[in-house]
């Protein structure tokens, strides 16, 4: 099992549309809290309505437009009954949503509906006062056209700056598609990143994923020759962390214009992502010719999934203790956990491939790629009658690795990628293959859980109200008892020793200075002993619990001091049954580690993403301490994304297409169950020293799963 690290983020085929633009209500407490301030991007800033029934916010999203979804990020005066309505002209409206029974806090509200014009309509208030939210966010995409590309037009560009801190913060490090890789600038105004989009483009969103020294004021510019500069975007109040701007502009440079730091550094930026009206396509400008294949073709319309679980062979296969029994099968599986690779003895060579029997001749209209790091920079999409004599539909000198999704056009029964450079010294390895079209004789996979209800239900909860030294309820929780991993300290003890209810309505997890004969744990770096010298609690939802999606939330006071590393998070059910960690999947909710106080963590661990590798990114609040109160954690978690949360403040969403682009396949489609533990030490928050006080006691008010 794991509790691990960090690394730090950017949602864009479900484009936000409300963002920045023209925002209007029915009314205002006051002046600090405008119908503007709802659609600023800024959870730390609101709009409140007059203490009266009905009341309404609206924003014109500039054109017609499809609606998806709708997020309402409440404030504590929030509706209890209300409606989302869309219309065509801001006076005649159709609702797409209507309750009775808001929840408050976060609602994410999966709709349908059309649109220039969306409206909150709340009828009934939860409170005595107004309606407040924090946010309201919507999404979709404008009707006409082909919309804004889900495909980062920025990624591997040349890119240069005005100035960097140092050699390892350069420019291109800010369009490589590593959110742990940052450019950061001298500590001086004006500063400013410039992109080659290598041709003219016609912008529709830029997403900056900002390090903590963000820029205040800034301006975002375009240009045909990187000479003259028309800005398309310009703010005052710039609020760092993850800023998506949907916004318009034609331009081959793009261009990042810093004009007041927020901070006493300079500016810098994890990640810039550029997108684009119409579709891009893997090959064309990088390199890809062959039939429509590098060019757009078909893009998939109502094709079918044809190749899975068909009959697959390849040039050579890997098992090994590396990577056991990965063999031609597991790249057609629908398993994102289990991959094909080379044979690592003979197999590491050029070429290299792999092919499918699709059963019948099909019709071959997309296929999708998703590479393991040992990847083909150089490769051919080929089909046949008869898997011996080959067409190549595609191919590439410059494939990127990642997820490649080539929009193509050939026929055969049997499709082939047929790869001939390597990326690095290893071989050719894939997660998955997935062949679209029509014909075949295609077998259905296995369907997606659903996602959570609309709106969401409690299905789950322990608000831990029992009598003060009672243990955790056996019927919702079960204790992991001994060792702990990852290099923790601490002895994990069963019943109610050190996981107890106090009768005040808290869990306590107390972890105390308190040898276990007889057990074993790495050197304590004040004793030397191998004994472990600490114990604490550690409990699961396993035997009890096993959720796909839905909202998970807890509100917990951790642990403070120096070696403490409290944590909420979830684990693949599978890992009972013999998936081994990280083929799991794990999801960190909360990691807070006492060394640095004001910050907690979440995190992602896959097979391609793991440890100090996973996928995540901090929260912080800057001079405070996590360990002096309550914070509400909760993550909100469907088939397309997941958004983290601490006290309704969203900071941190994964979506799905982009960590499949930029890290790796999303492996959290299956059950996972809820841990809570208090650990010592480990690898990440090192061990106790002489400044650490015992005991600490992490305290748990309640858990919650909705769906």
């Amino acid at each position: 099992m794991a509790v691990l690290t960090t690394a730090p983020s950017a949602r864009a085929a479900d484009a936000l549309l409300s963002q920045g633009k023209a925002a209007t209500a029915s009314s205002t407490e006051n002046a600090g809290t405008p119908a503007s301030a709802a659609v600023d991007g800024n959870t730390g800033t609101r709009w409140s309505s007059a203490a009266a029934d009905p009341q309404w916010l609206q924003v014109d999203l500039g054109s017609s437009a499809s609606i998806s979804r709708v997020v309402l990020n409440w404030e504590t005066a929030y509706a209890k009954a209300y409606q989302i309505q869309v219309s065509a002209d801001g006076s005649n409206w159709t609702g797409v949503y209507s309750t009775t029974t808001g929840a408050g806090g976060t609602e994410t509200l999966n709709v349908t509906g059309t649109g220039r014009y969306v409206r909150m309509y709340g009828t009934q208030r939860a409170t005595q006062y107004g309606y407040s939210l924090w946010e309201f966010q919507v999404y979709g995409s404008t009707s006409g056209g082909t919309g804004c590309s889900t495909d980062n037009a920025a990624k591997g560009r040349p890119a240069t700056a005005s100035s960097t801190e140092n050699a390892g913060t350069p420019a291109s490090a800010a369009v490589d598609g590593d959110n742990g890789t940052r450019w950061s600038s001298a500590a001086a105004d004006p500063q400013w990143l410039q992109i080659d989009l290598g041709t003219s483009q016609q912008i529709c969103q830029v997403a900056l994923n900002w390090e903590t020294a963000y820029a205040k004021a800034y301006q975002i510019q375009v240009s045909p020759d990187a000479n003259t500069w028309t800005s398309i975007y310009t703010t005052t109040n710039g609020p760092g962390g993850n800023e998506t701007l949907n916004i318009t502009g034609t331009g081959r440079y793009l261009r990042v214009y810093g004009t007041q730091r927020a901070t006493a550094y300079g500016y810098s930026l994890w990640e810039v992502t550029v997108h684009t009206t119409g579709t891009s396509s893997t090959g064309g400008t990088d390199g890809g010719t062959g039939g429509n294949g590098g060019t757009g073709g078909n893009g998939g319309g109502n094709a079918t999934l044809l190749s899975y679980g068909k009959p697959a062979t390849a040039s050579s296969y890997q098992d090994d203790a590396n990577c056991g029994g990965c063999t031609p099968a597991k790249a057609f599986d629908v398993n994102p956990a289990t991959r094909w690779a080379t044979n690592a003895t003979t197999g590491w060579v050029d070429p290299g491939w792999i092919a499918v029997d699709l059963g019948a001749t099909a019709t071959i209209s997309k296929v999708v790629l998703q590479w393991d790091p040992a990847y083909a920079t150089a490769y051919q999409i080929q089909v046949s009658p008869d898997g011996n004599n080959w067409t190549s539909i595609y191919s590439t000198t410059k494939g990127a690795g990642f997820k490649e999704t080539l929009n193509v056009t050939g026929t055969g029964r049997y499709v082939r990628m047929y790869g001939t450079a390597r990326s690095n010294g290893y071989g050719y390895s894939l997660w998955g293959f997935d062949v679209y079209g029509t014909g075949g004789k295609p077998t259905p996979p296995p369907a997606l859980p659903p996602n959570p209800g609309n709106p969401l239900k409690l299905i789950w909860s322990d608000e831990f109200n029992a009598a003060a030294g009672t243990a955790p309820d056996a019927s919702k929780w079960t204790s992991d008892p001994g060792p702990g991993v990852n290099g923790e300290l601490e002895y994990y003890t069963t019943g109610n020793k050190n996981t107890y209810q106090d009768g005040n309505g808290n869990l306590v997890l107390e972890a105390r200075k308190e040898v276990t004969p007889g057990s074993g744990c790495p050197p304590d770096p004040l004793t030397g002993s191998t004994t472990c010298q600490y114990t604490s609690g550690r409990i699961n939802t396993s035997d009890h619990l096993n959720i796909t999606y839905g909202r998970v939330e807890a509100r917990i006071k951790v642990s403070g001091t120096q070696g403490l590393w409290p944590a909420f998070w979830m684990l693949g059910s599978n890992f009972k049954t013999g998936t081994p960690w990280p083929y799991s999947g794990e999801i960190d909710i909360m990691e807070h580690i006492g060394k640095v106080p004001d910050t907690v963590y979440s995190t992602l661990h896959a097979p391609a993403y793991n440890g100090g590798g996973g996928y995540g990114q901090p929260y912080t609040l800057p001079g405070q301490d996590f360990a002096n109160t309550f914070h509400t954690y909760a993550v909100d978690w469907d088939s397309t994304h997941m958004t983290f949360s601490v006290d309704g403040n969203n900071f941190f969403t994964v979506d799905r297409d982009n960590l499949e682009k930029t890290k790796g396949p999303w492996v959290f489609d299956h059950p996972f169950y809820l841990i809570l533990n208090n650990a010592v030490g480990g690898d990440w928050p090192g061990g106790p020293d002489a400044s650490t006080v015992f005991p600490q006691k992490m305290l748990v008010d309640y858990v919650r799963v909705y769906q």
